[in-house]
């Protein structure tokens, strides 16, 4: 392939995207899948993080091979899952599950699971799973109620971001920062360059912005 491969972000996030342009990297399209991210009865953090990253590569993969613009490029999917203990909290839609998931995690530790899945422009997959431990203080109903109001919860897995107001619960974090935003950073880079995309490519111009 003649110049830089291209690159797709599998994904609507615009936290993952923010996260990429600060590594450097900025992705030639987004093509996020429309996948089922419900947990499977029984099924473990790990497992749902990691099956739901492949499962997003492969959407991405579909529609770049009939893209003739895209095929060939480099594939960029993750999923983030919060969970307390083998409990894996909701993506928070309603106000209920974000009461529930923010009660859940007052006071306790609780692990994030990022699952990266790269898929190469040979079309082999690369993945890549990667946990950080988090500890919020102990909520109490001003702050709940206070979080619920901010809006910012929305969508979030456990009911939280970390890079806005809920940064303020958070006691203790063992691990990656960027993997409680959405994306590993380091990882991801690594993975990428591994695989022979030129990550470093976009930082001269990160430099002069």
């Amino acid at each position: 392939m003649l110049g830089r491969p291209k690159l797709v972000l599998a994904s609507g996030s615009p936290r993952r995207l923010s996260l990429l342009n600060q590594a450097g990297i900025e992705p030639d399209a987004l093509r996020p899948g429309d996948v089922d991210e419900t947990p499977k009865r029984g099924e473990l953090p790990r497992a749902c993080a990691n099956r739901l990253a492949r499962a997003k590569a492969d959407a991405a993969l579909k529609a770049v091979q009939l893209d003739d613009d895209l095929r060939g490029a480099f594939i960029l999917a993750a999923d983030t899952v919060v969970a307390v203990g083998r409990r894996i909290l909701p993506k928070a839609e309603l106000v209920d599950e974000a009461s529930q998931c923010l009660r859940l995690l007052s006071g306790r530790n609780h692990r994030v699971y990022t699952a990266i899945c790269i898929v190469t422009p040979r079309e082999t997959f690369r993945q890549r799973l990667v946990e950080t431990k988090v500890r919020f203080k102990r909520l109490n109903e001003d702050d709940i109620s206070g979080y619920i109001g901010s809006g910012e919860w929305r969508g979030k897995a456990g009911g939280y971001a970390v890079q806005g107001i809920a940064g303020s619960f958070v006691v203790k974090m063992v691990g990656s920062y960027s993997n409680v935003v959405g994306l590993p950073l380091y990882e991801t880079a690594a993975l990428l360059g591994g695989e022979g995309y030129p990550y470093r490519h976009g930082w001269l111009n990160a430099a002069g912005g």
